[in-house]
């Protein structure tokens, strides 16, 4: 799991019948699991599976102006912000019965939503950075600027990104991580290529960061020349760095050298002073990503004069910190970010941006209220058996491979049953008490969450690994797998109607819920988790003869998706997006092995024209509902490693004999393959 930025701000997108779409809401909505709304009976399942289950959903369903995109995902979101919206105005106007939890995010919100007070202090937050950076006498002093920084902000914008992680070697030992970072286009790819959208990009991008230097109150005569410094510096970095599709190999990302190896990639940096001043002054064990790309920072750093370091750093402070100051920066980010990159012709409003903020900065002090009101012992415990039935499912399916030997088979079933399985919220609660929230300092707060959380993530170097932390608060909608911790991960914000819905029969669960726990499962044996073993050790557990068959079976799922076309003339890259692939067809199959053992021996009624096995594939469909812009569809090409939606369920169902009994799909109908893939 990468560490997540929070100075990032997501855009995360149901109308309740009781508040209008600006108001809190007081209890979450209901919204079926399968929702017969939500299809298009006019098209044929044959043709088109997406359009049949889907098709109803995406006409009802236009992109709001604030979204980049909308799909039932993004409802859920957006409801369960909406709920969270109402908790934390309630939080927000109490002086009495708050306990000092819930005094922190009710002062934080308070804090943010004071739009006034935030406009009336303009860019004056960002004086001491801007003045620190001014400061630097010499290159020397580069170090120690870059540890301040990288500390008050967690943002890997400035050169690289420095934080924990599990030694790939042994899971069980933190160790100290440099990566990459340093870019403020979304990936190496918008510096590099020739062709006439790119080219335009840069240029867009360039004036937007000439607009902010003028926002920072430089004058117009050297703004320009600015943006070039920072394009400079930024190109040569990403040439430097691995692509996406390097990226999932974790053998090219494992390089541990001791504090030597750290001064003899970059020896231009002062290492030293770094670490001290990150509270790591005798740590002496670090991963180093990649090793060329720290390399490029030191000859950035060698050649660079003092003054473009300082643009760069200054740029990118600005860029960091937009998202919390006056309108002016506000808007001026969101109209390259959010306009130019993805076509969003909105803002958020600003209650949606600071329940997500508080989310991000202090989410389990929030999640906490969250789960005291919507996630009971009983769903737990209905979710928590799912996983079991799911994970008992692989067992029986991997013991009957026939193309893998028996030495593989052994290895592989140890690792599926050391799996952990984490429903709805972590067993210890994180403690924010040495978090200073301010009701009149709103980006005092976010600094100082911020700073707390840089903190807490580098104390853990050197430290006995903690299996039972979250990457997620409780009220995402989303999951997780993390191939170190070998375990599992589903907040309660995922575990709600229409994703899982208990008022509703089984198979429309077990397609849904149940294919996104098969799919997260899968994980630790797709492409890239495969190459970890139970304990979550980097280690290669396969006989050369099962790799050579997993590898043949793969490469099937990377043949059939990249034939699929994103937008205008672009295809899917399969080889970034093969993982999320392999897992939503490994998902899939395992999930209906798992319900019908569930359902063996019983009479299932037919349900809304639908039999039980359609229900069950039109449920799985459904999650997957979605509407998209085109710009976002282009950066995702680039950037996601997810296929588009509607070929998550198409490129899926071509390959299920099931789901073509079901439908009667006949041979030479677009729905069913002439080859059918299976990698698990």
């Amino acid at each position: 799991m990468r560490r997540l930025a929070l100075f990032l701000l997501a855009t995360m997108g149901s109308l309740a019948l009781a508040a209008g779409p600006d108001e809190p809401l007081a209890s979450l909505p209901y919204t079926p699991g399968l929702d017969v709304s939500a299809m298009d009976r006019s098209a044929d399942a044959c043709t088109d599976f997406y359009q049949y289950a889907c098709g109803g959903w995406m006409k009802a369903n236009p992109i709001p102006a604030d979204q980049s995109t909308w799909d039932v995902y993004g409802k859920l979101a957006q409801d369960n912000r909406r709920f969270l919206w109402g908790i934390l105005a309630d939080l927000a106007q109490k002086t009495r019965g708050r306990d000092a939890t819930q005094q922190k995010i009710g002062d934080y919100f308070a804090s943010c939503m004071d739009e006034s007070a935030v406009e009336s202090r303009g860019v004056e937050p960002l004086r001491p950075y801007l003045e620190r950076i001014e400061a630097m006498a010499s290159k020397r002093d580069l170090a120690a600027t870059l540890a301040s920084l990288h500390l008050a902000t967690g943002d890997d914008g400035f050169f690289f990104s420095f934080g924990s992680g599990q030694d790939f070697s042994d899971a069980t030992r933190v160790i100290a991580f440099a990566a990459e970072g340093g870019l403020g286009l979304p990936d190496r790819d918008y510096y590099l290529k020739d062709d006439a959208r790119s080219k335009q990009m840069r240029e867009k991008y360039a004036a937007h960061v000439a607009r902010m230097f003028e926002l920072l109150g430089d004058t117009a005569d050297v703004v320009q020349a600015e943006a070039a410094t920072v394009m400079r510096i930024e190109t040569a970095l990403a040439k430097a760095s691995l692509t996406r599709v390097e990226n999932q190999d974790p053998y090219n990302l494992f390089h541990k050298m001791g504090r030597a190896g750290l001064h003899g990639l970059a020896p231009a940096l002062d290492w030293d002073a770094y670490l001290k001043d990150m509270g790591l002054p005798r740590v002496a064990v670090f991963n180093v990503t990649q090793p060329e790309f720290l390399r490029e920072v030191d000859r950035q750093v060698e050649s660079a004069s003092l003054d473009d370091i300082k643009t760069y750093l200054r740029w990118h402070v600005a860029h960091t910190a937009a998202p919390f100051l006056s309108a002016a920066l506000v808007n001026e980010n969101f109209d390259f970010y959010g306009k130019t990159l993805h076509g969003v012709p909105e803002l958020q409003p600003r209650w949606k941006r600071c329940v997500t903020l508080v989310n991000r900065q202090l989410g389990d002090a929030l999640g906490r209220e969250y789960v005291r009101r919507v996630f009971s012992p009983a769903l737990k415990a209905k979710a928590l058996a799912m996983t079991r039935q799911i994970e008992q499912a692989m067992g029986r399916d991997i013991a009957s491979l026939p193309w893998m030997g028996p030495a593989t088979k052994r290895a592989a079933l140890r690792k599926l049953h050391a799996v952990v399985n984490k429903i709805g919220y972590p067993d210890r609660w994180r403690d924010y008490g040495t978090v200073t929230v301010k009701r009149d300092d709103f980006f005092g707060n976010v600094e100082r969450a911020q700073r707390f959380e840089s903190k807490r993530d580098l104390a853990k170097i050197g430290r006995p690994l903690d299996r039972g932390e979250w990457f997620m608060p409780p009220p995402t909608v989303n999951a997780y797998y993390s191939q170190q911790m070998n375990d599992i991960n589903f907040p309660a914000g995922v575990l709600q109607p229409p994703l899982f819905d208990p008022r509703m029969d089984d198979a429309p669960n077990y397609g849904n819920t149940g294919g996104t726990i098969g799919h997260e499962l899968t994980h630790g044996f797709d492409n890239e988790g495969r190459k970890f073993d139970a304990r979550g050790n980097l280690r290669d557990w396969w006989a050369p003869r099962d790799a050579q068959a997993f590898t043949d079976r793969a490469q099937c799922v990377v043949d059939q998706y990249q034939k699929y076309v994103v937008v205008d003339d672009i295809h899917i890259n399969s080889e970034l997006t093969q993982g999320e692939d392999i897992a939503d067809l490994g998902g899939l199959i395992l999930a209906w092995a798992a319900w019908k053992t569930e359902t063996a021996g019983k009479a299932l009624p037919r349900r809304d024209g639908l039999t039980p096995d359609q229900r069950f594939f039109v449920g799985y469909a459904q999650w997957a509902c979605e509407n998209d812009r085109p710009e976002t569809l282009r950066v995702r090409a680039l950037t996601d490693p997810h296929s588009p939606a509607k070929y998550r369920v198409n490129g899926v169902m071509v390959n299920i004999p099931e789901f073509q009994q079901a439908f009667a799909c006949k041979p030479g109908q677009p729905m069913v393959a002439e080859k059918r893939c299976r990698a698990w």
